[in-house]
């Protein structure tokens, strides 16, 4: 079996999976602290994980019924990309705990991760697909020709990601951190037509960009004026949650028109949005949609990616360290 953990951001995270895919365990603890920065603080996460690793890892080794000493094979975790200081607390315990068992160690990039969670059983989703990853932090689309750990991006943001343009449209609107499931629940009680915002449709290419979708949404609330824009909150958020689902389902189509695919997988924090599932599960492609705490930040996708990474023997894996962005494994076009 293995052990996996992931901390790139805010969520403590530790799994047991089988190396045929099945999930033993998959705890998830969120912090809770960061709304009332308004976003996640650094040092604060990378504290929180020190206090909750040993707790999470205990709990997923007795819910998965493991021993670290008899059952374990290999222990991995996520190299990046993320926050470095809370990357580091996930990463060196894994290889701590591997070192002290001289098991073998499987460095993970968290976007491979969020491809593999389509890997995972009892339904595995077999390449080759086209991957829409949408979080806070990324916003591509992926050519998947096998189960990695290289595939190749054939479109990414330009500015914002899907997931920051849905924290910073909730934050203008008044809304707690993180946005995307408070803007979310604001907005089934609007109307989604009310407001006309930006899709992108009319520019060329692939490639997503939400800064302008932002940007559109504080003029508006602006020429509505406070107490108008308070009324209408709930359209104002149907409206803008609409655009963000329609700019991703646009470049979606494009995509799978470009490649030639007709099997589509998402994965990313903003996969746990409704309306965008609904949206595209209308497309005429074969769709796989992870369930929702496949699609945050979870240590089950990074076990499900260490099944096919070249994993290190001890001790060659000792002085590796964590990355914040440019090692990925998603090669550009």
């Amino acid at each position: 079996m293995i052990l996996a953990l992931e901390t790139s951001c805010d969520d403590t995270c530790a799994a047991v999976v089988s190396t045929d895919g099945e999930i033993r365990s998959n705890v998830i603890s969120s912090q809770g602290v960061h709304d009332r920065y308004g976003g996640v603080v650094p040092e604060i996460a990378s504290r929180h994980h020190l206090e909750l690793i040993g707790a999470v890892l205990d709990d997923a080794l007795a819910r998965a019924g493991a021993s670290l000493e008899q059952d374990i094979e290999l222990v991995a975790a996520t190299r990046g990309p993320g926050l470095v200081a809370a990357l580091l607390v996930g990463f060196a315990t894994a290889k701590g705990l591997a070192a002290a068992h001289e098991l073998p160690f499987a460095p993970v990039d968290h976007l491979h991760g969020h491809v593999a969670a389509s890997f995972l059983a009892p339904r595995p989703f077999e390449p080759p697909f086209l991957s829409l990853i949408a979080s806070g932090g990324h916003t591509l689309l992926a050519r998947v020709g096998d189960r990695g750990p290289d595939f190749d991006a054939i479109a990414q943001t330009l500015d914002d990601a899907a997931g920051e343009a849905f924290d910073k449209g909730a934050r203008l609107l008044g809304l707690g951190y993180p946005g995307g499931a408070a803007l979310e629940r604001l907005a089934r009680d609007g109307d989604p037509l009310a407001f006309e915002f930006p899709t992108g449709e009319r520019r060329a290419g692939l490639d997503f960009s939400f800064a302008g979708l932002k940007t559109a949404l504080l003029y508006r609330v602006r020429e509505l004026g406070e107490a108008e824009a308070e009324r209408r909150r709930a359209d104002l958020a149907a409206s803008y949650q609409r655009a963000i689902v329609e700019a991703l389902s646009i470049r979606v189509k494009r995509a799978l028109l470009e490649t030639g695919l007709g099997r589509l997988a998402i994965g990313g924090g903003v996969a746990a949005n409704g309306p965008l599932r609904e949206r595209l599960g209308t497309l005429e492609v074969e769709l796989d949609v992870p369930p929702r705490e496949l699609c945050t930040d979870n240590a089950a996708m990074i076990a499900s990616a260490a099944r096919y990474v070249d994993a290190l023997s001890y001790p060659d894996y000792l002085d590796l360290d964590v990355y914040a962005s440019g090692e990925q494994v998603l090669s550009a076009r």
